[in-house]
């Protein structure tokens, strides 16, 4: 995709949508609508000076729109970057007799060099909070310890806590440094550890990074990493370190080899030499709908096999459950969970984990932008139905209190919000639109009457009523209201031979339409006749219309 010029630029003029032709439309079909709005358009038509300045400016727009797209070179910068990569700064360099191929080229060129100068200002923060909690208390409590002591509440207590921060500072378009830093404590001990480390893309296929480190707890470490492209179906990793300590060098060498199966599927081996040896492998086969992974491990202490299973559902808050069982010499684990998305940065999920002899917990995490946030909860040490059944129902049901009383109308506030703002920002280009519309409605009159006869004579396409905005049609809406204006005269202008056929594009663009709701979800409402027979349709925005249709009519019934 093709990178934006600016973060706050919106270009509005949708150039195919003004001539109502479609993204692949020949040089003829551009022809044949730029020569139809002439017509429509052209000053010499109007005698009366403010119409004949009105039709001046829209003749202007169309002239444009059609200069553009009937030049290769500019139709192909328009198609990648819109209106504003026209006028990019650069552009006059390039050469007009090149080729699109090259004026894509030479563009990204532009930008990189503007990317370049922005470099310095970028980091890429990442972070994770974690705090465990050890509630016991709730399940595993002696009554008889406490029967002395009237009142008294479970004993709920934080034993541990993580945190990590890291950030990026590009050096050049292929150097980056990284610096991390982590604090660890639990039951009373603890310590932390600072990273640096450089990184360097060699080319296209590889990078390398070099890690220097220091902490309280493992000492100085020196470590290796490189990455490198095999195939165009493998890569591999391999990264080496050395941890100095009191007791000596600890060397240590993990390597990775993955390939891609299938389009979906990858496959893993992985070998891990050092104080903790182990040959891993797995195949993990990610879908749209789904995510799944197998693993195996030999090594020391811990031996095991795993395997997840994640189905995505299709909606607009990106659910996900996920089940897994994993079982080795350690014992075996099961565990099974979900998330969702309640904003537009933030995901919430939790898991519930029973195993032998590790007992239930209640694992929730947080994730907002880059920053993560874990609260491992351990309720028992033994399998209780108490504490699975607890661990199961109560974030449901937080969560479902949480997400009417404090995540909806949070997101609802935002996001009239962000429209209202939205709104403000393109307030003056939506009253040059609605301007330009009118006029164009004006311009249009004498040539909708003449197109009116020709169609009543023939029995044709009529069109009696057209709206394009927002419709309130749902009941529990009715309050909302609809926001729409009435377009009728630049549809009957757009009917060719007894026939209306609307490209698949924003259907503000069209001439005598502008956006009466900027912002929010539109649709076209036309009512008319062919034949004498009445029809209707509601067509969303954005998608292709051609009428008349069978389907369209309405019945006598009805």
């Amino acid at each position: 995709m093709a990178p934006a010029l600016e973060d706050d630029e919106i270009d509005n003029d949708d150039y195919y949508s003004l001539l109502n032709v479609r993204r692949e439309a020949t040089q003829e079909e551009l022809k044949v609508s730029y020569r139809r709005l002439c017509m429509l358009y052209h000053p010499d038509k109007h005698r009366d000076p403010e119409l004949k300045r009105q039709a001046e400016q829209l003749f202007n727009l169309v002239h444009q729109a059609y200069e553009v797209l009937s030049d290769p070179q500019s139709r192909a910068i328009y198609d990648i970057y819109g209106k504003r990569g026209l006028d990019v700064e650069g552009w006059e360099v390039v050469e007009r007799k090149r080729t699109p191929t090259e004026i894509r080229e030479e563009f990204e060129r532009l930008q990189r060099e503007r990317e370049e100068r922005r470099l310095q200002q970028r980091t890429n923060p990442k972070g994770t909070i974690s705090v465990g909690v050890d509630a016991t208390d709730l399940f595993d409590r002696y009554d008889e310890d406490y029967e002395d002591v009237p009142g008294t509440f479970p004993h709920v207590e934080i034993n541990k806590m993580h945190i990590s921060q890291s950030i990026e500072a590009p050096l050049t378009t292929s150097d980056t440094a990284v610096l991390s830093g982590s604090l660890s404590t639990h039951n009373g001990n603890g310590g932390g550890n600072i990273n640096l480390a450089l990184r360097r893309v060699t080319s296209a296929k590889g990078w390398g990074e070099v890690e220097f480190g220091a902490g309280d707890t493992h000492g100085p470490l020196l470590g290796l990493k490189i990455f490198r492209n095999l195939t165009a179906r493998c890569f591999v990793t391999a990264q080496c370190g050395l941890q100095f300590s009191s007791r000596g060098v600890r060397p240590g060498c993990t390597t990775v080899l993955a390939r891609h199966l299938d389009k979906n599927t990858m496959g893993y081996l992985q070998w891990r030499w050092g104080i903790q040896s182990s040959m891993n492998t797995s195949v993990v086969r990610d879908t749209k709908t789904s995510h799944f992974t197998f693993a195996m491990q030999l090594g020391i202490p811990h031996s095991f096999m795993m395997m997840t299973y994640q189905y995505k559902f299709q909606d607009d808050d990106q659910t996900k459950v996920k089940g897994s069982i994993k079982s080795g010499f350690f014992g075996t684990v099961v565990e099974y969970g979900a998330e969702r998305k309640i904003s537009r940065h933030s995901v919430l999920g939790a898991t519930v984990s029973v195993g032998v002899p590790q007992g239930v917990s209640l694992k929730i995490k947080l994730n907002r932008a880059s920053q993560t946030y874990f609260f491992p909860i351990h309720l028992t040490d033994q399998l209780l139905p108490s504490a699975v059944f607890y661990a199961t129902v109560g974030p449901l049901v937080f969560y479902l209190a949480i997400q009417r009383l404090v995540i909806r109308p949070y997101v609802r506030a935002q996001k009239e919000q962000d429209l209202e703002k939205h709104r403000e920002s393109s307030a003056s280009d939506i009253a040059r639109k609605r301007q330009e519309a009118e006029s164009a409605v004006l311009l249009m009159q004498e040539s909708v009457r003449r197109i009116i006869e020709t169609e009543e004579s023939r029995m044709g396409l009529i069109i009696l009523n057209a709206w394009y905005g927002k419709f309130v049609t749902d009941s529990s809406r009715r309050h909302e209201r609809a926001k729409v204006i009435d377009v009728t005269v630049p549809l009957q202008c757009l009917v060719k031979d007894s026939k209306l056929i609307l490209t698949e594009a924003t259907k503000s663009g069209l001439p005598g339409f502008y956006d009466p709701c900027v912002g929010e979800e539109k649709s076209l409402k036309v009512l008319y006749q062919f034949r004498g027979v009445m029809h209707q349709v509601l067509s969303p925005d954005g998608e292709a219309l051609r009428i008349p249709k069978q389907s369209h009519r309405i019945d006598a019934d009805s």
